[in-house]
């Protein structure tokens, strides 16, 4: 299958079953590593596995509702029994809301953001920590967004869940460095499954953010962002951490940003 840099290597990646999570399982057990793959969606998330193995890889999938505390650590608990660690561990399930202007979102709007895109990550790295710590070496990837970068309109609430996210990252990676642990961030504009959905609802918003793109273009998951997890995720980034990588064509550069259409 390819380049082997993460042999021996075992990695669980959260929102695999499509789009920058499936890109980026694939690649990770195609450069050798043991993917857990965990999702809600049981037929998609099988199908990736069942690619993974097709393709000589070792994979396995896991029903994974990471808005719940106790499946977030049995999900690190099984990899660790079935592969004796969890070497990787990649943080990109997430739940958007339609967009809605600051004034009007509620509290809840707020809580269920924060559950499902920062409180499943701090799970999840806590889980990890003890068994990473315990063998000297550990790769935390976060998949945060230019939403809370560029303070994107109508998601004050999933940008303020994923710039948590992103400063959560920075402080793990102060107190774990001395452990063999980096944690980084990669903030991605791709034709995610998120992407798509919103091509469909807003065809000239989502063409207009393509156009802003200083490369023209939104990125490619296999193409274009699952490398640079797979190099995250490798002992080529063995002296980076803290740091937040703008996978985006240049987008945080001049503030690409959607303005929706939203009711006052």
């Amino acid at each position: 299958m390819g380049e082997k840099r993460l042999s021996g290597r075992s990695a669980i990646v959260t929102g695999a079953s499509g789009g920058i999570g499936r890109a980026m399982a694939e690649r990770l057990a195609k450069e050798g590593a043991a993917v857990l793959v965990t999702d809600i969606d049981d037929d998609n998330g099988k199908a990736v596995t069942e690619v993974i193995r097709q393709a000589g890889g070792q994979a396995e999938y896991r029903r994974v509702d990471v808005t719940s505390r106790e499946d977030v650590e049995g999900m690190v608990a099984h990899c660790v029994e079935t592969w004796g660690s969890v070497d990787i561990l990649i943080n990109n399930a997430y739940r958007g809301q339609p967009p809605e202007r600051l004034e009007n979102k509620s509290d809840e709007d707020f809580e269920q953001a924060l559950q499902m895109n920062f409180w499943a990550g701090k799970w999840s790295m806590l889980a990890a920590f003890p068994h990473m710590r315990e063998r000297g070496w550990g790769r935390i990837i976060n998949i945060c967004s230019l939403n809370g970068v560029n303070a994107h309109m109508g998601t004050a609430n999933y940008n303020i869940s994923k710039e948590a996210l992103r400063t959560l990252t920075r402080s793990a990676a102060r107190e774990w460095a001395g452990y063999g642990i980096c944690c980084n961030v990669i903030c991605p504009a791709a034709h995610s499954s998120a992407f798509q959905r919103f091509q469909q609802a807003q065809p000239k918003l989502a063409a207009a953010m393509e156009a802003a793109n200083p490369m023209g273009r939104m990125g490619d998951p296999e193409r274009d962002i699952a490398g640079v997890a797979a190099f995250l995720a490798s002992e080529d980034a063995r002296y980076l951490t803290g740091n937040t990588l703008y996978v985006d064509g240049g987008g945080h550069i001049n503030g690409v940003a959607w303005v929706p259409d939203m009711p006052e």
